[in-house]
């Protein structure tokens, strides 16, 4: 199947043809990557980015052979997927709904995957302006372009296991980019010591917002 970077929009008919397609062939009954790509992409959104995945209800059909590791690679079937316009055709469609779990969703079917830790990775930032113009706007590992602030914040978890940490972004609906640990190290280079609630901390500025990072207090006993 030709590799195709955008999409047209289909005309009604061909829309009906589509579901109808979708209907007679399953995404759980797909037995190869190719086979959920000829799938997906009938159901992924005209031009670049997202499909409307927000606005779908379909049934819950069941649980798909799919995991996204830690580092963001995809697995199908217990093999990596090393073509990045196929992981970029299936994060298109990807939710996370209420209920934690994420799901791949199409106008007629939603069947869930595995995600060991956050769907994307955020594998490169820029930070411009200064102060309460600062703006960090960071790419995920399937091309998304975000810029941290009202609607896509961030937030930093204490790793409990090597008392390290880690940030995320969210990137659309309930998903989140787990920001890369060299990513990270740049990250906190534009950190400052801020007054929140009476309480300093080092926080990071962006898009107008303060996002803590951590106690001051803390991130002196660690740099000690």
């Amino acid at each position: 199947m030709a590799e195709r970077s955008e999409h047209r929009e289909l005309s009604p008919n061909e829309q009906s043809l589509s579901k109808q397609s979708l209907s007679n062939q399953t995404l759980t009954g797909a037995t190869e990557a190719r086979g959920l790509e000829a799938l997906i992409s009938r159901a992924a959104r005209a031009g670049k980015g997202p499909a409307p995945v927000e606005r779908w209800n379909p049934d819950f059909c069941g649980d798909l052979d799919m995991e996204i590791k830690a580092d963001g690679t995809w697995f199908y079937l217990g093999t990596p997927i090393g073509r990045m316009p196929l992981v970029q055709l299936f994060s298109s469609v990807l939710r996370k709904d209420a209920d934690g779990k994420t799901y791949l969703v199409t106008p007629v079917e939603r069947v869930g995957i595995r995600v060991v830790d956050a769907p994307f990775v955020a594998v490169e930032m820029n930070v411009s302006g200064s102060g309460d113009d600062q703006v960090v706007t960071f790419r995920t590992n399937v091309g998304d372009v975000v810029a941290a602030g009202p609607g896509q914040p961030l937030r930093f978890v204490d790793e409990d296991e090597t008392g390290g940490l880690k940030p995320y972004v969210l990137v659309r609906g309930r998903l989140e980019a787990l920001v890369a640990r060299p990513v990270m190290y740049e990250l906190v280079e534009h950190g400052e010591e801020i007054d929140i609630d009476g309480s300093a901390m080092f926080a990071v500025r962006s898009g107008g917002e303060v996002y803590p990072i951590m106690p001051a207090e803390k991130l002196k006993r660690l740099s000690a």
